[in-house]
């Protein structure tokens, strides 16, 4: 399928893009805020529009904000002369009576009658609040604003503690793709109830533990979900994390991974010089990298981006790497003898998931 994806560089299409791109073969156009004046051109052809785009403020403006978005992307469908399935990305609020509420919902209503108008099908998918790694704080959720002031060691000013549903931006990427096949009308996924204390207290817990280099207990998929997004906060500012060797007539002892409680699986590889290993990325996997011996470069570029980082590590000083998820990496044996890796992950490797997706940190010609 052709798959046309509006707010394709916002939180919620990036991370929609990068499950599309390791789970699916469909083709992915990506519309951004550069090329919305060529939505009209790009929708020709299209099999699917997911229409992510919006203004997630609760401001006065979102209003007509959002309800403008929706009526910019029927336009472009009446104008590309297909009846493609629109799937809309809706949220909780809708129905609510705020601004941004009532934008969001008269934007459901205007891509269900343009679906209905070209002979097209209309998904509408209800998502309540979203969080995940490189979430901007104080717009897309509170969880980044939360991740953002632990990572800086501070705690918010103010906690409007309340009951509250929230949802992997993943889980809803999910979502959104499984609405490309579905018959129904209104798709409205399972969230994971908690609240907003529960929340912070949840990062402040692992950030304390993190921060000493140890990995915090996971105990459930909300816990692992959290603790991805605030690695993802701490990237590449908290790293790498240096590890404090023993030392005495008989050599050296390097603790690598202290985790606290839950599975885990710990392997070690050799790498000739000059041999590179790695070139994918995880979804989901927490992934420690410990060179113990010989002269390696780490890189890592995050999806959909150009920018490389390096990290240049020896085992004569051990440090602590860790992945960040949807992050392409690589190690590399930089040194002229054989290169000595610990590599531990939160999970047991499953032949049949192994949540790993091969890609080249640095493409052909870059």
């Amino acid at each position: 399928m052709k798959i046309l994806v509006t707010g394709a560089d916002g939180f919620l299409g990036w991370h929609t893009r990068a499950r599309l791109s390791c789970l699916t073969e469909h083709e992915v156009v990506p519309v951004g805020r550069e090329t919305w004046a060529d939505l009209p051109g790009l929708a020709e052809g299209a099999d699917a529009i997911l229409h992510l785009a919006a203004m997630n403020k609760f401001t006065p403006e979102a209003e007509d904000a959002n309800a403008g978005l929706a009526a910019d992307v029927a336009a472009a469908v009446k104008a590309a002369g297909g009846s493609p399935r629109i799937v809309y990305s809706n949220t909780i609020h809708s129905r609510t009576e705020t601004s941004y509420g009532r934008g969001k919902a008269l934007a459901a209503r205007t891509l269900e009658r343009v679906a209905a108008e070209v002979g097209g099908h209309f998904v509408d998918v209800v998502l309540p609040n979203l969080f995940g790694e490189h979430g901007r704080p104080n717009y897309n959720s509170f969880v980044a604003t939360f991740a953002d002031s632990v990572a800086s060691g501070q705690q918010p000013a103010e906690v409007n503690d309340r009951e509250i549903t929230v949802m992997h931006a993943q889980t809803a990427a999910q979502a959104l793709i499984d609405a490309l096949s579905t018959r129904q009308q209104l798709m409205t996924p399972p969230a994971t109830a908690t609240t907003v204390r529960g929340v912070l207290d949840a990062l402040t817990r692992f950030m304390d533990v993190y921060a000493t280099g140890e990995i915090p207990e996971l105990r459930t998929a909300l816990d692992v979900s959290l603790f991805n997004t605030l690695r993802a906060t701490l990237f590449p500012a908290h790293y790498p994390i240096p590890l404090t060797a023993h030392a005495d007539n008989r050599g050296r002892l390097v603790e690598t991974v202290r985790a606290h409680g839950g599975t885990g699986q710990t392997f070690v590889s050799t790498t000739h010089p000059g041999i590179t290993r790695g070139e994918h990325f995880h979804l989901a996997k927490v992934e420690r990298f410990v060179v113990v011996g010989g002269e390696a470069r780490i890189s890592l570029r995050r999806l959909f981006h150009d920018e490389v980082l390096d990290f240049h590590v020896t085992g004569a000083e051990p440090v602590v790497i860790d992945m960040p998820t949807m992050w392409v990496h690589n190690i590399t044996n930089t040194g002229s003898t054989e290169l000595t890796t610990m590599f531990w992950t939160n999970t047991l490797f499953d032949p049949a998931n192994p949540d790993t997706y091969w890609q080249p940190v640095r493409p052909e010609g870059s």
